[in-house]
């Protein structure tokens, strides 16, 4: 595992790394660790349960883009979201919004370093574990931080839209 290249950016992308430094996060950098492979084999690789990887996830609510931030575990439920929103209707937002939106490709949207601000809304299931992984900025990295931190630094509200278990 990579944790610093040239830039001393490390496995972040250049991107975010900048934006951990502006928040006061610049150590994290450090403990950025980046895999061989996508980090859908982040859990096996950091020896973590599933639902401590922070997913971001952007969705398209009445066509204004807003970002979830959901435990690796679990499904985000569309309607739960547009409730939480007031929204007509939620969608998955295509690739090239992503991009546009984050300036990061889907399964490497970190939760906060965006190229636009967007509504963020994160998960009460987060908050169950002491420290959680989300992506550096690419599909190849990620980074641990406290989950109240996350939320804070990501300026999210805290919501329940994880789909309901049967």
């Amino acid at each position: 595992m990579t944790t610093t290249d040239a830039h001393g950016s490390g496995a972040a992308h250049p991107r975010f790394a900048e934006a951990l430094r502006e928040l006061g996060l610049g150590e994290l950098i450090a403990q950025v660790r980046r895999f061989p492979d996508a980090t859908r084999t982040a859990a096996e690789a950091i020896g973590c349960e599933l639902s401590q990887i922070c997913k971001s996830l952007i969705f398209a609510a009445d066509g204004v883009p807003v970002l979830v931030l959901m435990d690796g575990a679990s499904r985000v439920d569309l309607e739960r979201v547009r409730e939480e929103l007031g929204a007509d209707k939620v969608t998955r937002a295509k690739a090239d919004v992503v991009r546009e939106t984050t300036g990061y490709a889907i399964g490497g949207v970190p939760p906060f370093g965006h190229r636009t601000k967007t509504r963020v809304l994160a998960d009460r299931s987060l908050l169950g574990h002491e420290l959680v992984w989300a992506a550096a900025g690419n599909p190849y990295a990620v980074f641990p931080l406290a989950p109240k931190d996350l939320v804070a630094r990501a300026g999210a509200a805290l919501v329940d839209v994880r789909e309901r278990t049967a």
